[in-house]
């Protein structure tokens, strides 16, 4: 008796100890703030919730968006057993011992369990798949909450035995909402203090902790705690207890991979401003500049190409630069690279190499022209090189002849676009192909004349060409 006194005084004074952003979890879906496209009314989850019929789900989301608040809510409003893991802490033995619990209770009491995993995405592939077969049969209903794509970290086998709801980052409007709920809730908040705080200081917070809720109550709380009851939480205070904007951003995770993605397209998309705003949301977070170098590296080619050949020269500079100059001064250099290729014309004639590429997988190889040969090593015994136009030694260094198999003549895979620099080159090939195709009809009647009445002379008229 005495021990359950002790565990229970001591659960009552950890309970008032605990930080107000735990104090202060909803308890039931009336009060849980956000997510209205999952738990609006009519909704499926909140349906299930309210139905208690709840089936296996994976919930994901950004940190501070209320995963693991909606678990406990789950859990106060079902008749089902709840337990709870942290996937950190927890190893096969503790699923195992889990599992053996909850076919025990569905056995002799026809109770169902309902398993609350944090942060799945750390359980490793084996440990998912002690899971699995009792997910399937029904003796446990998975609850999973991770902050990262589940379509990446959890097994397929998972994934489609349970329904994924994505949390998003709570609004200003929902987290002002958490913040003035904090203020007035006189059990769990400071509503038996006398607390007042300016607009601009309550501002500043919501504004700073983007979107996660724990984050802008742990400031609300260090404002409050060390300001003097009955003086007003001014917004200096406030600047000091969240001094820097939290950035969602895991370098092998999904904000990772999703900020370069709004980049490049950013980039591709001719828009200076957003590429610069995604150029500083990473360099913000601590991602590693060369990365972004790199990228850019690769859309010089990719998606300018030949339309501004100068891009690739430009990238190539801020990379050397980058490398002699380092942060912080180097962010001018990738800025100045940025914001030419945001207004560079742009084309993705590069593409043309995955065209050749895939002709060469799925045709037959065709053989390569007897002039196009080496003649350096065989040409006295077997005509390699013979009949080879040498382009500089006619008008304009050019002169047209065959250059491609037999079987390919007419065949294009480069076709320019009419933007920037390409425009220039569209002008200039297509003058050279015209000329292509009518020494390949000469070449015809030759070959013809030949069968009919004995060799020709042979004789082909160095074409002239644009001077470009």
């Amino acid at each position: 008796m005495s021990d359950d006194l002790f565990d229970g005084s001591a659960g009552v004074f950890r309970s008032s100890r605990a930080p107000l952003a735990d104090r202060m979890r909803p308890r039931t879906i009336d009060e849980y703030i956000g997510q209205q496209h999952i738990l609006g009314p009519g909704r499926l989850l909140r349906r299930s919730i309210e139905a208690d019929r709840i089936t296996s789900m994976i919930l994901y989301g950004p940190p501070g968006t209320g995963k693991t608040t909606l678990a406990r809510i789950v859990a106060g409003s079902t008749r089902s057993h709840f337990v709870t893991l942290n996937a950190v802490l927890a190893g096969v033995k503790d699923i195992r011992a889990a599992i053996t619990e909850a076919e025990d209770r569905l056995k002799h009491h026809q109770q169902r369990t309902i398993l609350f995993i944090d942060e799945v995405h750390r359980f490793n592939k084996a440990q998912q798949d002690a899971l699995l077969p009792h997910v399937e049969n029904g003796t446990v209903t998975l609850i999973g909450a991770t902050t990262e794509n589940p379509y990446f970290e959890v097994i397929k086998a998972l994934v489609s035995r349970s329904r994924i709801f994505e949390l998003q980052s709570l609004t200003e409007a929902d987290l002002a909402d958490v913040a003035r709920a904090a203020l007035i809730d006189a059990e769990r908040g400071y509503g038996r203090r006398d607390v007042a705080i300016d607009d601009d200081a309550l501002e500043h917070l919501v504004s700073t902790c983007n979107g996660d809720a724990r984050s802008l109550l742990n400031a609300l709380e260090l404002a409050v705690e060390t300001t003097p009851e009955g003086e007003r939480v001014t917004l200096e205070v406030a600047a000091e207890s969240i001094q820097k904007r939290a950035v969602l951003y895991d370098k092998e995770g999904d904000a990772h991979y999703d900020t370069i993605s709004a980049f490049i397209k950013s980039l591709r998309g001719s828009d200076p401003d957003a590429s610069m705003y995604w150029m500083g949301r990473m360099l913000y977070a601590g991602e590693e500049p060369r990365f972004i170098i790199r990228r850019m590296l690769i859309f010089a080619a990719e998606d300018i190409g030949l339309a501004d050949p100068r891009a690739l020269q430009v990238a190539v500079a801020c990379a050397q630069a980058f490398e002699y100059v380092g942060l912080p001064e180097g962010r001018f250099h990738l800025a100045e690279c940025c914001l030419y290729l945001a207004t560079a014309p742009k084309s993705n004639s590069t593409y043309t190499f995955f065209d050749a590429l895939k002709y060469v997988e799925d045709e037959q190889t065709g053989n390569i022209p007897n002039h196009l040969k080496d003649g350096s090593r065989d040409a006295k015994g077997l005509g390699h090189g013979d009949g080879y136009l040498y382009p500089h030694a006619y008008r304009n260094h050019y002169v047209g002849q065959q250059y491609l198999p037999d079987d390919m003549q007419g065949t294009y895979f480069y076709k320019p676009s009419d933007v920037g620099y390409e425009r220039t080159i569209s002008e200039r090939l297509a003058y050279w192909r015209s000329r292509d195709e009518e020494t390949d009809i000469k070449k015809r009647v030759d070959r013809y004349i030949e069968r009919e009445n004995g060799p020709s002379d042979g004789s082909v008229d160095a074409p002239e060409s644009p001077n470009q």
